[in-house]
C-alpha cells in the first residue's frame, strides 16, 4: 500500500493527504476512525475511534528521533501519581520511501476539553481544585526516576542548549549551570491541559530536564493574561524561587525576546521586565 504522505522533509499535515495514513492504522489497531472527529496539526493528525478512544498519529523526521526512541506516551504510562488519559496500544511502522517514522498511540479520551490554546490571550476559569491536581502531577512527576532525556520541540536538551539559549539573548554575565534534572513532560502548556477535570496528555516529549522547565513553560504561555502568568508562579513558587528555576525562567524568555521574536508579541515586555529581574538575582547569588 503506498502512502498518502512520503517525503524526507518536514511536512504540514494540516494540508497533506493523510488517507493512506488512516487507513493502516485503522487496519493495524482493528479500530474505526471517526473522521467527523479529525484535529489536524503540523506533524500529527488525531481523531475518536468508535470504541471511545483517542488515536494521536505522528510523523517524524529519522533525525528528530533520539537515541531513546520517541515511545513518551508510552512509557509515560508506568508513570505513577498523574491525572493522564491511560493509554491502550500503538502502532509504528517505517516509511518505506523516505527516513521518516510513523506512530500511532491510542489513549483513553480525555476528561474535558483542552483549556485553550498552547499560549492563551483571555484567563480561563479554573477551580482552585483545578490548580491543586496540577501541583500534584507535577511535584508527583519530578519525584520518579527515568533514564529518558526531554526533548522539547523534538531537540533534546542538553546543558549546552540551555546555555547557548539563554547566551543567544542576554549578554549579561551570570553562571547558567543547571545543578537538578529531575523528570519533565517538556511541553506543558494550556493546549496539553484539560478542564475542568485535570489532565496533562500529548507526552511524547517527557523526561529528565532542568529543575522548573513545565513550570516555566507554563508561566511563558501565560505571560500574555498577567493575573493568569502570576497565579502560576503562586502555585509552582518552590521551582521559580530555585535556582534552576530561575534559569528555565532566562531559558523560557529567551524563546520569547531571543532572534524569532514577533515584534507583535504581546509577551515581549513582561518577558523582558522578568528577564531583567531574574538576571539580577542571578547575579546576586
Amino acid at each position: 500500500m503506498t502512502l498518502s504522505v512520503s517525503t524526507g522533509h518536514a511536512v504540514d499535515l494540516r494540508v497533506q493527504p493523510v488517507d493512506g495514513v488512516l487507513d493502516r492504522v485503522e487496519g493495524s489497531l482493528q479500530v474505526r476512525l471517526l473522521t467527523g472527529t479529525l484535529v489536524r496539526k503540523r506533524r500529527s493528525v488525531g481523531a475518536r475511534t468508535n470504541r471511545d478512544t483517542w488515536v494521536r498519529i505522528e510523523r517524524r523526521l529519522f533525525d528528530k528521533i533520539p537515541d531513546q526512541g520517541w515511545n513518551g506516551t508510552e512509557s509515560a504510562a508506568r508513570l505513577e501519581g498523574i491525572a493522564q488519559p491511560e493509554w491502550r496500544g500503538c502502532v509504528v511502522w517505517r516509511d518505506t520511501d523516505e527516513p521518516v517514522m510513523w506512530r500511532a498511540d491510542e489513549t483513553e479520551l480525555l476528561p474535558g476539553a483542552p483549556v485553550g490554546n498552547a499560549i492563551l490571550s483571555e484567563a480561563p476559569e479554573l477551580p482552585d481544585t483545578w490548580w491543586e491536581a496540577l501541583n500534584a502531577s507535577l511535584d508527583a512527576l519530578a519525584a520518579q526516576d527515568t533514564c529518558r532525556v526531554a526533548t522539547p520541540d523534538t531537540v533534546t536538551i542538553t546543558q549546552a542548549l540551555v546555555t547557548d539559549s539563554i547566551r543567544g539573548t542576554f549578554a549579561d554575565d551570570f553562571d547558567t549551570t543547571v545543578e537538578r534534572w529531575v523528570p519533565a513532560h517538556a511541553d506543558l502548556n494550556w493546549a496539553n491541559m484539560t478542564a475542568p477535570t485535570f489532565s496533562i496528555f500529548d507526552w511524547e516529549d517527557w523526561g529528565n530536564a532542568p529543575l522548573g522547565l513545565d513550570s516555566a513553560s507554563l508561566w511563558a504561555s501565560s505571560l500574555a493574561v498577567p493575573a493568569l502568568a502570576d497565579r502560576v508562579r503562586r502555585e509552582r513558587r518552590s521551582d521559580f524561587e530555585s535556582r534552576d528555576g530561575r534559569v528555565m525562567t532566562l531559558f523560557a524568555c529567551s524563546k520569547i525576546l531571543g532572534p524569532y521574536a514577533h515584534p507583535e508579541d504581546p509577551r515581549l515586555e513582561p518577558a523582558r521586565r522578568m528577564a531583567e529581574q531574574v538576571i539580577k538575582e542571578l547575579q546576586e547569588g
